[in-house]
């Protein structure tokens, strides 16, 4: 699936991902290919992203944290998903 996830100041993330896991507000949940359409509220957290090959710009780097297990992660504030048509895109504050 292709991931953005935007904030009000740029564009932090835009890949091909494996999958990702964003703190909604009943709970951690994952999104896989093809997953069905969905729209959330995120609350504070870490959207973790499972990628094989990513570029950041070098600006943004300092944002993401490589986990002991591989996945990027990104801390949120809050935020707003929309997952349609295998793109996910996530507004983050």
């Amino acid at each position: 699936m292709f991931l953005e996830i935007v904030t009000p100041e740029a564009i932090l993330f835009s890949s091909e991902v494996d999958a990702v896991y964003v703190p909604g507000m009943e709970g951690e949940f994952q999104m896989l290919n093809h997953h069905a359409s969905i729209v959330s509220v995120l609350k504070a957290g870490e959207i973790k992203i499972r990628v094989k090959n990513y570029n950041i710009k070098e600006k943004f780097q300092d944002k993401f944290v490589k986990t002991t297990d591989g996945k990027l992660s990104l801390t949120i504030n809050s935020g707003t998903l929309e997952l349609s048509d295998n793109k996910a895109i996530i507004l983050a504050d």
